[in-house]
């Protein structure tokens, strides 16, 4: 175990470098730097992600995770250059996602997680319908955050652990509704430009390694019980 983590760290460690370098010098400041460069900085720390949960899963869940990671990342490198490319691939990634929460779906529910992921869908449908100034862009935002909205309840109600996966899930929602944000409330505001990478990076982070020690830790548990050897 010890020599395994020792072997696929440095992803992580690759990736949280990228996450946060690009944050400090490409958010918060506007380095001179070659376009293109600062499109794979952006980039990169997700794409980490992937690699990192097609390393650490060696079955079909490991590529799922890992195309969910993909598509993050190629969504927030063609948002620099075209919105509707960017929102298509995170788009794909998120049907994917739910189809895969969907395969690990919590048996036992108490009612406040039940209400609370019910609601969830539609108050951020409606909260993002209603923050664009251009009225002309709030259904199509309604319909994106729609996507956003379902992975992160299904991603809720998995029985992957919601202090980490749920709670990743929900800080990209949020993410996501801060730049909406920015289309309207919050358009002269520093708020989304201080929080909407941290919250969506981290986030991601939170739902790769996640996923990933879960299903490992299940992998592990098969493999020692006698009944399943």
């Amino acid at each position: 175990m010890k020599s395994a983590f020792a072997e696929n760290r440095p992803f992580l460690l690759l990736s949280l470098l990228f996450g946060i370098s690009y944050y400090f010098a490409c958010v918060l400041n506007s380095p001179e730097l070659p376009e293109p460069l600062i499109v794979v900085w952006k980039g990169a720390g997700v794409s980490l992600l992937a690699i990192y949960a097609l390393i650490r899963l060696h079955r079909l869940d490991g590529k799922i995770v890992g195309a969910i990671m993909a598509f993050g990342a190629i969504g927030d490198m063609t948002l620099e250059y075209d919105m509707r490319i960017g929102a298509g691939a995170f788009l794909i990634g998120h049907l994917i996602a739910i189809g895969f929460y969907s395969r690990y779906r919590r048996h036992k529910l108490g009612l406040s997680q039940k209400i609370f992921a019910i609601l969830l869908v539609p108050l951020s449908v409606f909260i993002a319908w209603a923050l664009p100034s251009n009225r002309g862009d709030a259904l199509t935002i309604a319909i994106y955050c729609l996507s956003v909205a379902a992975m992160a309840s299904m991603a809720w109600t998995s029985r992957f652990t919601r202090y980490q996966v749920g709670a990743g899930a929900i800080m990209f929602l949020v993410s996501d509704l801060l730049i909406f944000a920015r289309m309207g409330v919050l358009e002269n505001s520093f708020i989304p430009t201080l929080l909407v990478w941290p919250l969506y990076y981290f986030g991601q982070f939170m739902i790769a390694t996640g996923i990933v020690r879960t299903l490992r830790h299940e992998m592990a548990a098969d493999s020692a019980d006698p009944v399943q050897a």
